[in-house]
């Protein structure tokens, strides 16, 4: 009698145990895959967001989470002056829990900067000014958190008006709860504190152009990132440990 008919005698006379042992198995495989599935998409979402905003490279300090690490926001006056840089802008991004949803994204924007120009508002307005105290919220945001104009959200100790429902074109950019970063910094007590500079490119900038700005970004803040806007969602994915070991199985 040879080892595997052993093996497949065992498997027949216990098909309880052998039927159960098969249905971990498969749901095991189909957890993996779908995670997998996830964080692919979840990639894809972040580059789909970059490219409707029209950002070109991304600065930030990650380090092994999600959400970089907070820097000073006047690195962005040393970043604006370096050749091939047409545009730049301060973003501080919280992700929060929000009222019943456990986590939301929280998107502090430089007031006037080119973050902005891409929302499209469904209904209401966006905000005044840099201080007004008030939010709009992207329309899978709004279905989630069942808030209109009008309507009031808490974020940390704060309750806020919410003054549009916006379509940022992206899923995570109507994932999102969208602010001025004046306020955002005052909420969450991260007053001169950003954890993104957005910057775009002049037209008709070449891929080593856009890598020389890189390395000139990394000389100014050698702890923090410049990052090709397409390269960012693999890094992000990189970063987050559970998504980094389910991409590498």
């Amino acid at each position: 009698m040879t080892f595997f008919t052993i093996v497949v005698r065992s498997l027949v006379r216990r098909p309880v145990r052998t039927g159960l042992t098969l249905v971990g198995i498969s749901i095991g495989i189909a957890a993996v895959v779908a995670l997998v599935g996830m964080a692919w998409g979840y990639e894809k979402s972040i580059v789909r967001q970059l490219d409707v905003i029209g950002i070109d490279v991304v600065v930030s300090n990650m380090s092994g989470g999600l959400m970089p690490k907070v820097f000073d926001e006047s690195l962005e006056e040393k970043i604006a002056p370096l050749p091939k840089v047409a545009a730049t802008t301060s973003v501080l991004m919280q992700m929060l829990s929000i009222e019943d949803a456990p986590m939301m994204m929280i998107s502090g924007r430089e007031w006037g900067g080119f973050t902005w120009d891409k929302i499209s508002v469904i209904e209401g307005r966006l905000p005044h000014n840099a201080t007004e105290r008030a939010v709009v919220i992207g329309r899978l945001a709004a279905e989630v958190l069942k808030k209109k104009p009008g309507d009031t959200v808490q974020i940390e100790a704060d309750e806020l008006p919410v003054v549009g429902i916006i379509d940022g074109q992206a899923v995570v950019e109507n994932g999102a709860i969208i602010l001025s970063l004046n306020v955002l910094q005052e909420i969450t007590l991260n007053e001169g504190k950003v954890n993104f500079v957005d910057i775009r490119v002049t037209p008709g900038t070449t891929k080593q152009e856009v890598t020389a700005l890189c390395d000139s970004i990394k000389e100014i803040f050698p702890e923090g990132r410049a990052m090709v806007a397409s390269e960012v969602g693999v890094l992000l994915l990189e970063d987050a440990p559970l998504a980094s070991e389910l991409v590498d199985q």
